[in-house]
């Protein structure tokens, strides 16, 4: 063999095996390496009490999962005012079981949710080249996973909000919060076409139009997915603060590289991840999207971008931070 054979050999093995170091890594160790990020937004009236606000996404839970269980579980210590769920909880047919015993100790604390496909649908293995092409497309089938279920734990028994194209109010702290959300815009499920009706029932009955006086009322838009679309129609609509999901903050990035390779949508792929600033016909919100907390089964790898939750506290706009 000639010098230049044994060092393209040798670089070949270098490569090879860098490249298994950094699969053993994403998937033994940054999958597993839970992180809380803190983020603020300043969008409560001048003079009100903050919010703080957790934001969880993307659990892909199955039962097996207990290490993922047991952390979501220890963010109780943080003492939420509320829980912003921005969907795909389950992530296999008894991933129930896992979510139960992740969610438990949130029963009580007024929460909010939207879902995502993977609600409905158990996980199939997909070819991850193809999410650079374009979004993910899907095949019609039938729901297989226990969305019902579902349904009954986080309204009954944790008390939350179901969101899913629909508009709720709440009193939290001295603040006037009304939220409206869609369910997943991934498969054309957003019903934008609803919102209006859905909000101006809410305007009309909501307890405060009795007490004339009080903070000015906050709008926030949830949904799973930030398509554009749903974006747009929620800064239309009047939200100062948006809350989404889905992308995994790109699950695999580039150490150093700004912003995401995928968004799996069609979400700028630097807004993928964080706290950015969404702008629409004049008008702007605060965009926070959440790189979630699992993977799916199928493809149980995340490289610089560990799994998140988010704790975001919502503040007077009068306070402002360096």
């Amino acid at each position: 063999m000639t010098r230049a054979a044994r060092s393209a050999t040798t670089a070949l093995g270098v490569a090879a095996a860098g490249g298994v170091a950094a699969f053993a890594w994403g998937a033994l160790v940054e999958r597993n390496r839970f992180t809380v990020r803190t983020e603020t937004m300043a969008v409560l009236d001048p003079g009100a009490r903050p919010i703080t606000i957790l934001h969880l996404s993307d659990l892909h839970m199955a039962p097996w999962q207990e290490n993922k269980q047991e952390w979501i579980r220890s963010l109780a210590i943080l003492e939420p005012d509320l829980i912003i769920d921005t969907g795909d909880n389950l992530g296999h047919l008894d991933g129930l079981v896992g979510v139960r015993r992740a969610l438990e100790p949130f029963a009580g604390i007024p929460g909010i949710f939207v879902h995502g496909s993977n609600d409905y649908f158990g996980p199939v293995f997909k070819n991850p080249m193809k999410y650079f092409a374009a979004p993910s497309r899907h095949h019609e089938r039938s729901a297989d996973l226990a969305t019902a279920s579902l349904d009954r734990f986080l309204e009954d028994e944790l008390g939350w909000l179901n969101l899913n194209n629909a508009a709720r109010a709440l009193l939290l702290k001295g603040n006037r919060l009304e939220f409206f959300g869609v369910n997943d815009a991934h498969r054309g499920w957003d019903r934008l076409d609803r919102l209006p009706g859905a909000i101006e029932e809410m305007r009309e009955n909501v307890a405060w139009n009795d007490e004339p006086a009080g903070n000015d009322v906050v709008s926030i838009g949830v949904t799973h997915a930030p398509y554009q679309r749903v974006l747009d129609a929620f800064v239309t609509y009047g939200a100062s603060a948006i809350f989404a999901g889905h992308t995994h903050g790109g699950q695999v990035r580039v150490p150093g590289m700004a912003g995401a390779l995928v968004a799996n949508c069609d979400i700028p792929r630097d807004q993928a991840q964080g706290v950015s600033i969404w702008e629409h016909a004049g008008r702007s919100a605060l965009l926070n999207v959440s790189a979630g907390l699992g993977t799916s089964i199928y493809a149980p790898v995340r490289f610089a971008c560990p799994p998140e939750a988010v704790l975001v506290t919502l503040t007077p706009a009068d306070i402002s931070y360096p």
